[in-house]
């Protein structure tokens, strides 16, 4: 946009968005803080030369009380379960509250190119009747995308992205898609009990979420499966990264009552053939998988 205005017209522009008191933010593809306004540095405690990322913001912010409002008991599945939603639309916008009282206005634009421009506007003085109507529907939304027990995605959110991503021309934009498998997950139910079960899921869950970039897709599909899609990511980039979230789930050890336990998981991984359906790349994915279990699990195999 700026390319195409007279240069003279830039230093008003960035006076504007520098006085306002509206928050405004730039974040790259990495979801790193670029470029932030006074207001939004100042809401969330940061140094002017501070550039964290997203995820680092919340979780400084909730441990400072500041910020970003965060009712909940399980602080790491909200942030995966926020996270799993943030700039996977053009645009978007939502409702957040804030520690000091206000109610905040935000959108989110994405580039093609990954970068997110956010923008907020306090829009306290608003109904009650009204806030309380948007925050309900908010809730609903967030309700029908995000899995229950992880936070993260659920089957129908991560399918409809990647049908999304399926009908968009992958020409210029090599596309990959895991499929992962939690290892003997029967066998950590019947002798550790389904709660602890739900602590190892949750603990991939987090892993996995916080292996991806902003425009990557995860989701729980099923039982202990995960599906994971990999934009603008040729084969070999996508091993190497799957090949360090393994890496992170054996070092991970998440029951406190029993540190020596440990777990891992097999992938099954493949690159999108243009004019794919989505039945047809989860049949290869999950062929890719299975092979991965039979030559041993705790690996990745892919079907090219």
């Amino acid at each position: 946009m700026f390319a195409t205005l007279p240069t003279e017209l830039l230093p008003h522009i960035l006076a504007l968005f520098t006085g306002t008191p509206c928050l405004v933010a730039l974040f790259d593809e990495q979801d790193a803080l670029r470029w932030a306004n006074p207001a939004y540095r100042t809401l969330f405690g940061l140094s002017a030369q501070a550039a964290p990322t997203w995820m680092d913001i919340m979780r400084i912010n909730h441990r400072q009380r500041r910020g970003t409002a965060v009712q909940t008991d399980d602080f790491e599945r909200w942030l995966s379960s926020a996270a799993s939603r943030r700039g996977k639309q053009p645009f978007r916008q939502i409702e957040i509250d804030l520690v000091d009282g206000r109610w905040m206005l935000m959108t989110e634009t994405v580039t093609e190119a990954g970068w997110m421009l956010c923008f907020g506007i306090n829009v306290s003085e608003m109904g009650q009747d009204q806030r309380q109507l948007r925050a309900a529907h908010d809730l609903a939304v967030r309700a029908s995308q995000a899995d229950a027990l992880t936070g993260i995605g659920n089957r129908a959110f991560v399918l409809a992205r990647l049908q999304g991503l399926l009908s968009a021309d992958l020409v210029a934009q090599p596309l990959c898609v895991g499929l992962a498998d939690l290892d003997h997950f029967k066998r950590i139910n019947d002798q550790r009990g389904h709660l602890a079960g739900d602590q190892v899921l949750c603990d991939f869950a987090r892993l996995l979420q916080g292996s991806l970039r902003r425009n990557d897709v995860c989701g729980r599909i099923g039982g202990e499966e995960f599906l994971i899609t990999l934009p603008d990511t040729p084969l070999a980039e996508a091993q190497e990264r799957v090949g360090q979230l393994l890496e992170a789930v054996r070092q991970s050890h998440p029951l406190g009552d029993a540190p020596e336990f440990g777990y891992s998981s097999s992938f099954g991984l493949v690159q999108v053939r243009p004019g794919e359906s989505v039945n047809a790349v989860l049949g290869r994915a999950d062929a890719a998988m299975y092979d991965a279990k039979r030559t041993g699990r705790d690996r990745i195999c892919t079907a090219d």
